[in-house]
């Protein structure tokens, strides 16, 4: 499995799986099972290893932002003949108001606000570099140093709550949000804070899926022909 979400972790407890993280997190949560951390070389280290590894079947079961992997998986898969299989939660449900965008950049051309409640990762901070507005930057991970002084650094993980993030942007005096429509409940719960309180949201759009078999739940997963008789699969992310 390429795993890294919460769907893959649950997956991965009722499936025999190798589960492959992408190691961009020093204390990942990990799932059960067989766990190997790091990238695979491209699409040809990834091709060559589900053959010497004899990967019946391949589940994507990364994060909806995790474009490359994804990519490659998918061309891996075909060139190994291994049937594949995308795992993707539903995106948030669009509210009225939000500003709906296809990048980070066009993000960070798009804020309007001068107190920002930005959620997009550490690996996408730089894009805001330029921007003269005040930030909350919330993050799993520290970025790099040194950060200039407008912007603050959260590191927490979710799941959060609405009344947390009420408590905190109040305190902040956030005036707009910024995320990504990663989906899921884990981090919803900004976005009813924001409704509540009237602060417009940036929200970038996933990026496009290859042309591969996609479902939205673990149990989808479960009923997939393509597990039928494997003694294992690979969970890649």
């Amino acid at each position: 499995m390429l795993g890294g979400t919460g769907e893959a972790r649950e997956l991965a407890a009722r499936v025999p799986a190798i589960s492959s993280l992408a190691g961009r997190v020093s204390a990942p949560r990990l799932p059960a099972g067989e766990v190997r951390v790091g990238g695979f070389g491209g699409v040809d280290g990834l091709t060559q290893w589900l053959r010497d590894n004899d990967i019946h079947a391949v589940v994507d079961a990364t994060h909806p932002f995790a474009r490359q992997i994804t990519a490659n998986a998918f061309e891996a898969c075909g060139r190994a003949g291994v049937p594949f299989l995308i795992l993707r939660r539903p995106g948030f449900t669009p509210q009225e108001g939000w500003l709906w965008v296809d990048s980070v950049t066009e993000a960070a051309r798009h804020l309007p606000g001068s107190r920002v409640f930005l959620t997009t990762g550490r690996q996408d901070l730089a894009e805001f570099a330029a921007c003269p507005q005040w930030f909350l930057a919330r993050m799993v991970e520290p970025p790099e140093p040194p950060m200039p002084q407008r912007i603050e650094v959260l590191l927490s993980r979710g799941p959060f709550t609405v009344d947390g993030e009420l408590e905190l942007m109040r305190s902040r005096e956030i005036d707009v949000l910024v995320t990504k429509d990663s989906g899921g409940s884990m981090t919803s719960a900004k976005l009813e804070a924001a409704a509540q309180l009237g602060v417009p949201v940036v929200i970038v759009r996933r990026p496009p899926l290859p042309p591969a078999e996609v479902v939205p739940t673990v149990e989808d997963v479960l009923r997939w022909p393509g597990l039928a008789g494997t003694g294992r699969s690979g969970l890649l992310g």
